[in-house]
């Protein structure tokens, strides 16, 4: 294991983010762990964690893509924090996009927050837990398919 995953798994066990027991998931799943990123509570805690999925972004896709798309709720910190530390760290202005989970008929209208999705968009998906696929299910018609035909994920 990359001891970026390493010390990130530590990370969330320090932020209470990580914990283990007998659980049971939205989608009825019995589970000895449970990850609730709502625990990341502080700005320096968010950084470091914007810092993680960067890498793992890098590692896994690179920076050829064009957005970043994280589904409400918990996906918008994700997003917002992981465009960030890309730039920081690796000098690219990617932007991003998340959505609503009801679409707003007032004010700034719209499903959508951030950065429009155009046609041809690379978009990678991030969200903070992905048991039985059901927000990626919902995400996917809002963010259609990459260019290449793969989705990809992290989470």
């Amino acid at each position: 294991m990359e001891q970026y995953k390493q010390e990130f798994i530590e990370f969330m066990i320090d932020c209470n983010v990580l914990k283990f027991g007998d659980f049971v998931t939205k989608s009825g799943r019995k589970t000895p762990f449970f990850v609730n990123t709502g625990f990341y509570r502080t700005g320096s805690q968010l950084k470091r964690l914007g810092e993680y999925y960067a890498e793992a972004i890098n590692n896994e896709f690179g920076m050829d893509f064009d957005l970043l798309f994280g589904p409400a709720y918990k996906g918008i910190p994700l997003t917002v924090a992981t465009t960030m530390a890309i730039a920081d760290r690796y000098d690219e202005d990617i932007r991003y996009c998340s959505n609503r989970k009801e679409e707003k008929d007032h004010g700034d209208k719209g499903i959508l927050l951030g950065s429009p999705i155009e046609d041809g968009d690379r978009v990678v998906i991030i969200e903070d837990v992905t048991t039985a696929g059901t927000s990626i299910e919902e995400t996917l018609p809002i963010t259609g398919r990459c260019r290449d035909g793969r989705h990809g994920g992290f989470g």
